[in-house]
């Protein structure tokens, strides 16, 4: 239902107070849309709208109701309730809360007692926090429950989402109903709150109150997402020939779902990430998203990192809950040293796979590896076909990622 009339001005004081303190997060705040639910026990959100129960909120002083505000502003512009896929529903939520509550302590903000604080974790990505707790052998501490598939019964049966020139309602549909709240209405949510961050970035660098909160840029490839199926490029190259199911459970792969055994051997990746000056900081960015979607890939996955430029940095050993190292380069383009470096390297005796994620800008090996090259190639970058050897893919424009990497 809508918020009333005090509720209303009291969740406008909390944004205008923020408004002073962050640019940054007041504009993702007038993103979102807040309705009164008194079926929640605190607040919530659905990714489309924040649900306030008005007992509670009243309880609160001013500080902790702008830090509750921000927790959920954040959950759902961070794509929380969307990126938790086919993962245990409490143990998502309490990395998620984990994470949100690090970014909004860190900028000075106070959160209404309780709220789920663990220092070892709030530095890495939901993801990342998730599979740290889901090993743990007790279960997490309870979070808030504030992540909801689907809005509460009195909420407003219209869910278009508010902000600058930004109408998003898929008509007499509510979240929840429809399998999956239809393609349509799921990729329309993502756009509207990556345009909002992206919106929010430059209110950041524009204002002198625009401070980028730290941990945000954590978040950034969850929320921009990976545009590469690459449990399926991975099992095309590891597999002994493009039709050979022997390694996978036949009952799922019409489905595409190739549920690997490998006879016990790891997956093998040897990655590199071109970060010469050629390739721009959102190029980079979107490279860290595919990079995080490779670890993804696979249960046994062995994968080493690699930065190049004119020069080779690393190896980066990489699990799936690693955190990835900074970006490092920014001169020349030379592709040899990532190639001479693997050439002799233990992985090539295995089932392995070479990635270079570049614009094809540089100079190339004179012959190919031992092992099979996949080219993950930029929007405007070289043509497919001038690749000397593997495979070359191109990134979509369409994909592109809002954020900055910061260095």
């Amino acid at each position: 239902m809508k918020l009333d009339e005090e509720l209303q001005q009291t969740v406008s004081a909390s944004i205008l107070r923020i408004t002073e303190r962050s640019a940054f997060f007041a504009t993702l705040a007038l993103y979102a849309r807040f309705e009164e639910s008194r079926q929640i026990p605190s607040a919530a959100t659905d990714g489309r709208t924040i649900f306030i129960n008005p007992e509670f909120w009243n309880k609160l002083t001013s500080p902790e109701q702008d830090g509750l505000l921000l927790h959920e502003v954040l959950h759902a512009a961070l794509l929380h309730p969307t990126r938790r896929a086919g993962r245990h529903p409490q143990v998502w939520n309490a990395a998620a809360d984990i994470v949100i509550n690090g970014m909004i302590l860190q900028e000075g903000y106070q959160l209404p007692e309780g709220g789920l604080r663990d220092k070892s974790l709030e530095r890495l990505g939901a993801e990342e926090a998730y599979e740290v707790l889901i090993k743990k052998a007790g279960p997490p501490p309870p979070p808030m429950n504030d992540l909801l598939d689907a809005s509460p019964g009195d909420a407003e049966s219209s869910h278009g989402m508010t902000g600058p020139g930004h109408e998003m309602q898929e008509p007499g549909r509510k979240p929840g109903e429809g399998e999956g709240e239809g393609k349509a209405s799921k990729e329309a949510l993502e756009g509207h709150w990556r345009n909002a961050l992206e919106q929010a970035q430059m209110a950041a660098k524009t204002l002198a109150a625009g401070k980028m909160p730290a941990g945000i840029q954590r978040e950034m490839p969850g929320v921009i997402g990976a545009q590469l199926d690459w449990r399926t490029y991975l099992w095309r190259y590891l597999t002994q020939t493009p039709t050979d199911f022997q390694d996978f459970d036949r009952r799922f792969v019409g489905q595409r779902m190739y549920l690997d055994t490998l006879a016990g051997e790891s997956v093998q990746v040897l990655v590199c990430v071109d970060t010469s000056g050629s390739v721009g900081s959102v190029e980079i960015q979107t490279f860290i998203g595919e990079v995080r979607a490779i670890l993804r890939a696979y249960p046994h996955l062995r994968c080493e990192l690699y930065y190049a430029d004119a020069a080779l940095y690393g190896p980066y050993p990489l699990k799936p809950d690693s955190q990835i190292p900074a970006p490092q380069g920014g001169g020349g383009t030379d592709f040899r040293p990532f190639f001479d470096q693997i050439a002799a390297h233990p992985f090539l005796w295995g089932k392995t796979v070479a990635i270079y994620l570049t614009d094809g800008i540089g100079q190339f090996p004179g012959q190919a590896p031992r092992c099979p090259v996949l080219w993950v190639v930029t929007p405007g970058g070289l043509d497919l076909d001038r690749f000397p050897f593997g495979e070359a893919i191109r990134l979509l424009k369409s994909q592109a990622a809002p954020f900055m990497v910061t260095q």
